[in-house]
């Protein structure tokens, strides 16, 4: 189970709380690191994500396309755009202790284990809900709004490992789902990601199995018995984040040994949501 998750978001929201009222009239307004977003739209997402969870909003009609993740994400913010920060601060905190008990309660068993579909992002079991709003909200914090990532040189603690780690979790399980023909594809021998840091550990990516998606597992101290990896992969958890997301260039901050090709073609692919 992923409880650790759930501590995690209770430590990014202790940031936030201690952000929100020294976050400048002129802050509000200015571009974040999420493409079309504002600082203020960037609340809007947090704060509506939250509320979904504990008010949800009554289902659209039958006749209405499935809609992607990041699509959904943008229909709750759009209407927000003209709300007050006060008004989008109230949102937050009417929900942030519901929120918090609903993560929690996605930990017991039997929903813990249930398997369920999250938009186009794959099936996960419920309980790694909890992981996905540690890296959407990680994400958005430390890359999107705080310097020197984002637009907000403001002093905040130091990232630790249990705050970045689960929503690095969710990340690398989300690799082999959230593109799962062109990882099938593409993992043909195994690779090893190194990531270092808060968060960090060693993963190998390795081909398909028979469900066609290809495996992600934490290599042991030892090594992996698994095979050499063709190449590896070492970058901070931070920065993977960042360019695990495309909102950096991989270039800039990750080192390569082996066959660098065959690594390059994994990071110019990546793309989690």
């Amino acid at each position: 189970m992923t409880t650790q998750a759930v501590e995690a978001l209770q430590l990014i929201h202790e940031q936030v709380q201690d952000l929100l009222p020294r976050i400048s009239a002129d802050d509000w307004s200015k571009p974040s690191g999420c493409a079309g977003w504002r600082v203020q739209d960037v609340l809007a997402h947090v704060s509506s994500n939250m509320k979904e969870i504990v008010d949800p909003s009554p289902p659209p009609p039958e006749s209405a396309p499935d809609m992607g993740a990041e699509a959904a994400m943008e229909a709750l913010v759009s209407p927000r755009r003209d709300w007050t920060v006060a008004a989008l601060t109230a949102e937050y905190d009417a929900s942030v202790d519901g929120w918090l008990a609903a993560m929690s309660a996605m930990q017991e068993e039997p929903t813990a284990s249930t398997v369920a579909p999250l938009a186009d992002l794959g099936e996960y079991p419920l309980h790694m809900v909890a992981n996905a709003f540690a890296f959407d909200h990680y994400c958005h914090l430390y890359i999107d709004v705080l310097a020197p990532d984002g637009p907000l040189a403001l002093d905040v603690a130091e990232p630790s490992h249990d705050m970045v780690r689960p929503g690095i979790e969710w990340m690398l399980a989300g690799v082999p789902r959230m593109q799962p023909t062109e990882m099938a594809a593409l993992i043909t021998e195994p690779l090893e990601l190194r990531l270092t840091g808060p968060g960090g550990g060693t993963w190998m990516l390795l081909p398909a199995r028979e469900d066609g998606l290809i495996e992600v597992s934490e290599a042991s101290e030892q090594g992996d018995e698994r095979g050499d990896a063709a190449a590896t992969i070492t970058s901070s958890s931070h920065d993977f984040v960042s360019w695990g997301t495309k909102r950096a260039d991989w270039r800039s901050t990750c080192s390569i040994e082996g066959n660098a090709a065959y690594a390059e073609s994994f990071l110019d692919t990546i793309d989690i949501i």
